[in-house]
């Protein structure tokens, strides 16, 4: 069959899957299940057009992969076509670890497991399954490829993932001020010495890409309301895990109920391939399908956080600009109490918290600027503008999420 395929993109126009182990990547059903994970996981509920998937993202960050891929070609640097095929395999692939509503329950349903390390042992089993076909993508994703400049495409402080999740997200939410010239961006990228760099007249471009991350961020995606959705959220599988280690019955798909029952760490899923395999199984779905069961269930706790977010009466949220200290959460705890939240249970309906934001960090994989003369630089020795040091300070948020109006009363 012709596997050479045309997808209709609404942020990039036509998408041409280029190869046919492209497309048997994009058909396999762990790809598949991008399609059933929500890019901004629970946003829908501050920007009701945020309904795009990992599975879109994914095929746009292909795209500009083989844009970057072709722009570079074209400057002279000879990158073989098993290369480019093998970088856009690992692109394609890179967030195939995400678990339901990507980055919300990461650290809820997992024991300090990232979404990176689950992807590198679907990619490795994908090997497996398609002959080894993946081992110079697998080499490309880990940084192990000597080539250095094709992992930096792919995970890097401007890579092609960040190019196209601010591209498709400010285009789902709305938001057009974190919009990005991903196009001119692509355009300036060069290498040296096999590294990736940009070129001195794509300084004001990165500029406006760092300016772009920062404001998503706060605009979309810490933003308060989902902050709080994404905390009830978080208290509801805690209290569902909670109740089902305590031998009550708690209704879950099969796959759920293995995560709900137990913390499994990153060394179960290398001993226990049956645990992988019941994650790649779990998606929104599953999460979406007992929250609406659990809205009936006979725990107060668990009913009552259920049918808030179902219908979305969310925590209220206050803003810090340190740690929460007991004057402002004293009077919270109080009005708690008399609404008839018991001592123990007041862990659900009061959560502290804290969000970082740091368009570009310094000490993290620079973005190298290649100047007129052929010297190399730090963006922030390019740039002559106070922009990008004060893009590079992290600016950290402290917050307090509670259940502003709840009973637990009959």
């Amino acid at each position: 069959m012709n596997k050479r395929k045309i997808v209709n993109d609404p942020v990039y126009g036509f998408i041409t899957i280029p190869s046919g182990l492209l497309f048997d990547l994009v058909e396999h059903p762990y790809f598949q299940r991008l399609r059933r994970i929500k890019q901004l996981g629970i946003a829908e509920y501050v920007y009701p057009g945020a309904l795009h998937t990992r599975f879109h993202h994914a095929l746009g960050a292909m795209h500009l992969m083989g844009q970057a891929l072709s722009t570079l070609q074209n400057k002279g640097h000879l990158i073989r076509e098993a290369e480019c095929e093998a970088a856009q395999a690992a692109i394609l692939l890179h967030d195939i670890g995400h678990g339901p509503f990507s980055h919300v329950l990461e650290s809820t349903l997992l024991s300090e497991v990232a979404h990176e390390q689950v992807s590198l042992l679907m990619m490795h089993d994908l090997n497996r399954q398609l002959g080894d076909r993946l081992d110079l993508a697998i080499q490309m994703f880990e940084g192990t490829y000597p080539r250095p400049f094709f992992h930096q495409m792919i995970s890097s402080q401007l890579d092609m993932d960040r190019m196209d999740y601010l591209n498709r997200d400010c285009f789902y939410t709305g938001v057009t001020e974190g919009a990005i010239g991903a196009d001119r961006l692509i355009k300036m990228l060069d290498l040296s010495n096999d590294r990736l760099v940009v070129e001195e007249k794509g300084v004001l471009s990165i500029e406006n890409f760092l300016n772009s991350r920062r404001l998503m961020y706060w605009q979309v995606y810490l933003h308060k309301t989902s902050l709080c959705a994404e905390a009830m959220l978080s208290q509801i599988i805690r209290r569902a895990r909670q109740l089902t280690q305590e031998g009550q019955t708690v209704f879950a798909t099969p796959s759920l109920a293995l995560f709900l029952k137990n913390k499994l760490t990153f060394d179960d899923f290398v001993s226990r391939p049956d645990y992988l395999l019941a994650f790649i199984r779990l998606d929104d779905y599953d999460i979406w399908t007992s929250v609406k069961v659990w809205a009936q269930h006979n725990d107060p706790v668990l009913s009552v956080l259920c049918t808030m977010l179902l219908n979305r009466r969310l925590f209220k949220v206050l803003f810090l600009t340190q740690p929460s200290e007991e004057n402002v959460v004293a009077p919270l705890r109080e009005d708690l109490l008399r609404k008839g939240i018991p001592e123990d249970q007041l862990s659900y309906f009061l959560v502290e918290g804290q969000t970082t934001n740091a368009a570009y960090v310094e000490e993290g994989e620079q973005i190298k600027i290649k100047l007129k003369n052929g010297n190399v630089v730090n963006i922030t020795e390019a740039s002559d503008l106070p922009t990008i040091k004060a893009l590079s300070k992290i600016v950290r948020k402290y917050y307090v999420c509670w259940a502003k109006n709840v009973s637990l009363r009959q």
